[in-house]
């Protein structure tokens, strides 16, 4: 009996340090262990941040390239006939979008899909306008009826998506 309370005298203090080693060594390891987090998480924001900011500024220039007045500035030649105008309009704006495509990565889906609907709010605007007229008509036609139609829109695609880009910027950053 004597010789089992000489083992707890030794084995019960050892015991009591060794608890108290190991929750001081976990505890400082766990805390080590948040702070390499937190640090890949500050690294990581140091580099998206810059590029994400950028895929923002991107959408908006899309979105403002593939507007009916920049887009008629850019593409309307003089003489060019209306079919000719509506065809490269369209093909302007596909590739303009095609660009651009990676970008959504970085967006959020509402935003990407405003975008993707503006894209094709503008296609279809330039089809119907370009339906109304015959295979003489020039492209100063074509280029009336669609200002014209988009005078009339009082909030158009572009304007939508643009607003809600600019408010997730906001939101984010």
């Amino acid at each position: 009996m004597n010789t089992l309370i000489d083992i707890l005298k030794y084995i019960l203090p050892a015991g009591i340090v060794f608890a108290v080693t190991y929750f001081l060594i976990k505890s400082f390891l766990d805390n080590e262990q948040k702070k390499r987090t937190i640090d890949i998480e500050v690294s990581t924001k140091k580099i998206i941040t810059p590029i994400r900011l950028q895929a923002y500024e991107r959408i908006v220039l899309l979105l403002e390239r593939i507007s009916p007045n920049n887009l008629i500035l850019r593409v309307n030649k003089p003489g060019i006939m209306a079919f000719h105008l509506q065809t490269s309009l369209i093909k302007t704006i596909r590739e303009e979008f095609d660009h651009n495509l990676s970008q959504q990565l970085y967006l959020s889906s509402e935003a990407w899909e405003l975008i993707k609907n503006a894209k094709e709010e503008v296609i279809k605007l330039i089809n119907t306008a370009a339906a109304g007229l015959n295979e003489t008509s020039s492209g100063i036609d074509l280029v009336k009826i669609i200002l014209d139609m988009e005078s009339r829109i009082k909030n158009t695609p572009i304007n939508i998506a643009l607003e809600y880009v600019k408010n997730e910027v906001r939101s984010i950053f």
